[in-house]
């Protein structure tokens, strides 16, 4: 599964990681050519937060990750 999400300051990208660690699967986040780990959070920061990145799940998330993962989409 493939989401377009925004991380646009510090406490989206705090959050975010809070929630996406939750997930038993695998969670990439790209930006352009570069992939990191959704669940690092030095990983996230070394990416350009200023424009959207694409998240990619591996596994089926649940529901309340999914409703959780709404206020980051594009």
């Amino acid at each position: 599964m493939e989401l377009t999400i925004s991380l646009d300051t510090i406490d989206k990208v705090k959050n975010f990681v809070n929630a996406i660690f939750r997930f038993s699967g695998e969670a990439d986040l790209c930006s352009g050519r570069y992939t990191v780990d959704a669940k690092s959070i030095m990983g996230i920061f070394s990416l350009d937060l200023s424009s959207p990145l694409t998240l990619r799940l591996q596994g089926a998330p649940d529901a309340a990750l999914l409703e959780e993962l709404k206020r980051y989409r594009v």
